[in-house]
């Protein structure tokens, strides 16, 4: 069969024992003589000889041209015959053509185009692509006489059979052959490639084989499997021959047997079957990738079935199907008088009443905004509306108006309106001129769009004055307003603050506005928070979201800085709510101001949760904002009301006002090293003190409010003044470390974190700046001195507590009150702790850390309850904290000393630590430093508490598995001696010197050792077994940890015993066995 313009060959195997007639694997970059010779004859390729050619053109005349001609017979004849035998000869003789163009592929030459300069239609192909080039079979005559006689069939069939699926999608597979030149080659090639991916694995032999004594310099693989390789390259270069050959030559337009066709698919992707529209918009789609040229009509047609209220479901959701695909999408930021009917098409489409055209708009247009790329420049020169083409004004104009809500247009049409106009501002700022006439226009119907009544629409006018509106500062005075006229760059910023301000000062415009965003925070009744993580995101489908959504809320959002402190957590705030009406101030300036003060007035007193929420969030925006006009008045009015909202009882809006603090005070610029104008005055706000008569829930959220604030301080960058702040706060959180309330305690803990870690810091960045003011170690020895003695107080206290049944309180009234203070200053000390390991700053806190490290471990388990989980979560965090180097030598002191503690639950959760202190440490611990470990949980073996003995064994066997093998092998042999020496001894005096504990330690290392391999089977392994074993007879709780020890290295051995039994003699089972029998009564 003629194929890809070339024969192609095997090379025939003579004949030859079924041994060798596999053919030999090799490689391509072989160089090894072998492989050489088994690869040294290529594919033979095959020019076809004149006589060939001659019998392929007989055969296509037969099977090709009579099956084109008895086509049209049928079509235009009446044949009287049942209509079953019609279908069947139809189907036949569409499936004959089909069978034909398929033998041929692109041997047969492709139809001819026309030319616009009236050239000859001999195609001369601009440029080669290597192994496309042959010989052909028949001519374009051929092609296009076929071309023309499916034409008619086709037509007659939409006529006469337009409900015949099977005949309607043989006729497009027909055309796509005739008009897609190469697309059946590219199709095989497709096809073969997946099948190549599923398969390839399983004839392709990596370089590196250990089977065999060398490696190849490549992947090996059959012969045939290169062969192959090679025949599927070469159809691909075929299928692209002349593919793009008129793509770039605008003189060259397809021909009027192509444009009649190209009709022909287009009717067929309308039809009423789905799966006859699937196969023709393929083709179709195919087909206008080739022919840039004939997308514009496309476009303009399906667009009108769009608009057209008495057009088909089928019909609409055939357009859809067509417009969605990339080339059209493509082609719209190309051709204006396209994408103005595309446009207009959708957004004149709402009266379609079936669900599924809907649906397919509504899809068609998510996927237009996200492929969005640009509006072409030649549009913009052509900004007024001409006689046959649209201006870019115009159609502005006719969009601008479908925006309002007045028009009646459904409200998610109205919203596609809104989120194309966005589109075309944006794309329209590479041209100033343009962009200056509709920008004011614009922000004030998307300002206007704030107190819209539909929630899409609010969250689409949120992220245009986000997008449109400038960052810089608002110069209020009228010198410099008058100044700035004088600078074309300016007028347009002044045009449009004055456009917005007049729009502000309607009456009630900033109260409704405000009215508007807070029924967008959507409070769960449940949990307090809220369900969505970006505005009215709860009532929004995936569609509303992809139309409302845009670039920067998949940007770095703020904060910047980790959000880690859980009393703040969980709030309703939208920065990007604040960030409008901070753009709206610096845009407008101090006219803003006072509309926002008077709308607040009412807001800022109400107990509603989501109307304190967007309060916060305008005062958020205020704040942030840095104008320049009546600073003093402006800022006196926002302090007093943040003085207000820091003494105000209700306590469910505090994730919201903490949030608008920290983003009053976050820093400036692309760094965030620039204060905010305000910041000082902030701070003095927190740092006024609160009177002693309020709640402590408003001191717990002072306290939270200043947390949120440090934070957002750069230590780098810190004035005199931020220090002096840091200084005092600190002073005041050091001197209420034991307050009655919990809530407090925990507030002042993450205070104590931020503050601490800040000053140390800005210390690391100029040593001797704080050291006049905190005496460089004031706060460190405040926190440290005197925790360890402290703790062990604490301690003593709770186990006297449970030994005492009864007391008198009167004499212990005094006692019980220190007691409880210094519990509560331990309880503080873990928050801190905690806040360092959750927030990362541990890292310059690590010397504080160390040094509380005892508490931590002692008071994990006291009658105080509150405190023994504050002492665990502690613990939890701080044993997966490395510690570098020059902290790891005081750690290792610190953590072993507690070895002697009396306590046993204190040595107990030492060797917890250790167990993880150890493996994260690995490769940083010195070799003196790993035994000296070792040595400390191997004195625990020998512990007077049964429960710690037990606990080291068990951290001994884990470390066995990886830590240092020398250490290990040395341990397993010293007891393994040891364990045989007491054993020998028991057997000679049964009574002899030796304690329990020093027994049970033994045991407990051997068991150590065995399960320390639970599924291997080394050589020394079955002796420590079997010793192990021996110890049977020993009291308990000897004999309940060999018992133990046995039967999970029997369970751990189940699945391989009937193999690793056999490194084991005769006698040491039987040891095994009489280990695992139980007792018998009759014994």
């Amino acid at each position: 069969m003629l194929s890809n313009k070339i024969l192609l060959f095997y090379r025939p195997f003579s004949c030859q024992s079924i041994a060798n007639i596999i053919e030999p694997w090799g490689c391509s970059k072989a160089h090894q003589d072998r492989e050489v010779e088994m690869l040294n004859f290529p594919p033979k390729w095959h020019d076809p000889s004149q006589d060939e050619l001659s019998f392929a053109n007989e055969l296509l005349e037969f099977h090709f041209q009579s099956a084109v001609e008895e086509l049209l017979t049928i079509c235009q004849t009446e044949v009287q015959s049942e209509t079953g035998d019609e279908k069947e000869h139809l189907k036949i003789t569409l499936l004959r053509i089909h069978s034909a163009l398929q033998g041929v592929m692109s041997c047969l030459p492709e139809l001819r185009p026309s030319y616009k300069d009236g050239r000859s239609k001999v195609v001369e192909p601009s440029f080669f692509i290597a192994g496309s080039s042959g010989s052909t079979v028949g001519s374009s005559e051929m092609r296009e006489k076929a071309a023309e006689l499916v034409h008619i069939a086709c037509r007659y069939l939409l006529k006469e059979r337009t409900d015949d699926s099977i005949l309607l999608a043989l006729v497009v597979r027909v055309i796509d052959a005739l008009v897609n030149y190469g697309s059946l080659e590219y199709d095989e090639w497709s096809s073969h490639v997946q099948a190549w991916k599923l398969e390839s694995a399983a004839i392709i032999e990596p370089q590196c084989n250990f089977i065999v004594p060398f490696h190849a310099q490549g992947k090996k693989r059959p012969r045939w499997a290169l062969v192959d390789k090679a025949h599927l390259h070469n159809t691909w270069r075929c299928s692209q021959s002349s593919y793009h050959r008129y793509r770039t030559d605008a003189n060259v337009s397809p021909s009027s047997l192509m444009v009649n066709l190209v009709k022909d698919l287009l009717d067929l992707s309308l039809h009423n079957y789905e799966t006859v529209r699937s196969y023709a918009g393929r083709s179709l789609t195919k087909m206008l990738k080739r022919w840039p040229s004939l997308i514009s009509d496309c476009v303009l047609t399906l667009t009108e079935n769009l608009r057209d209220s008495k057009a088909l479901e089928h019909v609409v959701l055939g357009s859809c199907s067509i417009l969605a695909s990339q080339t059209v999408l493509r082609h719209l930021t190309t051709d204006s008088a396209s994408l103005s009917s595309f446009i207009m098409g959708i957004l004149g489409s709402s009266h379609h009443e079936s669900i599924k055209c809907q649906k397919a708009i509504t899809e068609l247009f998510v996927k237009y905004n996200i492929r969005f790329s640009g509006i072409s420049r030649s549009f913009f020169k052509n900004s007024q509306s001409l006689a046959d083409r649209p201006g870019f004004l115009g159609l502005f104009s006719q969009i601008n108006a479908l925006g309002f809500e007045t028009n009646s247009l459904h409200w998610r049409y109205n919203l596609m309106a809104n989120r194309v106009l966005l589109l075309l501002i944006l794309a329209s700022r590479s041209e100033p001129d343009i962009y200056s006439q509709i920008l004011a226009e614009t922000a004030g119907h998307f300002l206007r769009n704030l107190k819209s009544q539909l929630p899409h629409s609010r969250m689409l006018a949120i992220s245009a004055l986000n997008t449109l509106l400038e960052g810089s500062p608002h110069k209020a005075s009228v010198e410099d307003s008058q100044q700035s006229l004088d600078h074309p760059e300016e007028c347009n910023i002044l045009s449009t603050g004055t456009l917005l301000n007049d729009i502000i000062q309607e009456e009630g415009f900033m109260n409704d506005t405000l009215n508007s965003l807070s029924h967008v925070h959507i409070i769960s009744d449940s949990d307090g928070s809220s369900k969505a993580s970006y505005g009215a995101s709860s009532f929004q489908s995936g569609s509303d979201k992809a139309i409302t959504y845009f670039y920067f809320d998949f940007s770095a959002s703020w904060p910047c800085t980790p959000s880690w402190i859980s009393l703040v957590g969980g709030g309703t705030f939208y920065s990007s709510f604040a960030k409008i009406f901070k753009r709206l101030i610096q845009q407008c300036g101090m006219p803003v101001m006072s509309s926002l003060q008077t709308a607040l007035e009412e807001f800022l007193s109400s107990k509603e949760r989501s109307r304190q929420c967007v309060a916060a969030e305008a005062m958020a925006g205020m704040l942030h904002s840095d104008v320049s006009g009546d600073l003093e008045s402006g800022s006196d009015w926002l302090m007093l009301q943040l003085q207000k909202v820091v003494l105000a009882p209700s306590v469910e809006s505090v994730p919201e006002w903490a949030s608008c603090i920290r983003y009053a005070v976050t820093g400036k610029e692309r760094s965030g090293t620039r204060a905010p104008v305000l910041r000082q005055k902030v701070l003095d706000c927190l740092c006024t003190a609160v009177p002693q008569s309020v709640a402590t829930s408003v001191l717990a959220k002072r306290y939270s409010f200043l947390s949120v604030a440090l934070i957002e301080i750069s230590p780098h960058k810190m004035s005199p003044a931020e220090e002096q702040y840091h200084v005092t706060i600190l002073n005041e959180l050091l001197d209420n470390m034991s307050h009655s309330s919990a809530q407090v305690r925990e507030a002042i803990g993450v205070a104590m974190c931020v503050a601490c870690s800040n000053v140390r810091l800005a210390g690391a960045r100029s040593p001797g700046v704080l050291t006049e003011q905190t005496g460089n170690e004031y706060w460190y020895k405040r926190l440290t001195d005197g925790a360890t003695e402290l703790s062990v107080s604490i301690q003593n206290n709770s186990q006297s507590k449970q030994l005492e049944l009864a007391s008198d309180s009167s004499t212990a009234n005094g006692l019980d009150n220190k007691e409880e203070a210094d519990a509560k200053r331990m309880e503080t000390i873990f928050h801190f702790m905690i806040a360092s390991l959750k927030s990362g700053r541990s890292s310059v806190l690590l010397d504080v850390i160390i040094a509380l490290f005892y508490p931590v471990l002692s008071l994990q388990e006291t009658s105080n309850k509150d405190l023994s989980l504050l002492a665990k979560s502690a613990f939890e965090l701080l044993k997966w904290r490395t510690l570098p180097r020059p902290f790891l030598e005081t750690a290792i002191m610190a953590i072993l000393s507690s070895v002697n503690d009396p306590n046993w639950r204190t040595r107990s959760a030492l060797l917890s630590y250790l167990r993880t202190f150890t493996y994260r440490h690995t490769f940083i611990l010195s070799g003196s430093e790993k035994s000296q470990i070792w040595q400390t949980i191997e004195k625990l073996l020998v512990d007077n508490q049964v429960e710690v003995r037990e606990h080291a064994a068990g951290v001994l066997a884990s470390l066995m598995r990886g830590i240092d093998k020398d250490l290990s092998k040395d341990f397993r042999n010293r007891s393994y001696a040891q364990a045989q020496r007491i054993l020998d001894m028991r057997r000679r005096t049964p009574k002899s010197g030796h304690s329990v504990a020093t027994i049970h330690g033994a045991v407990l290392a051997l068991t150590a050792s065995v399960l320390s391999v639970p599924y291997d089977m080394p050589s020394w392994l079955p002796g420590h077994v079997t010793l192990l074993a021996h110890f049977i007879r020993e009291p308990s709780p000897v004999k309940s940890t060999v018992t133990k020890a046995v039967a999970e290295f029997k369970r751990t051995h189940a699945d391989t015993w009937s193999i690793q039994k056999d490194a084991f003699t005769e006698d040491e089972l039987e040891v095994l066995r009489d280990t695992s029998s139980s007792s018998s009564y009759f014994a």
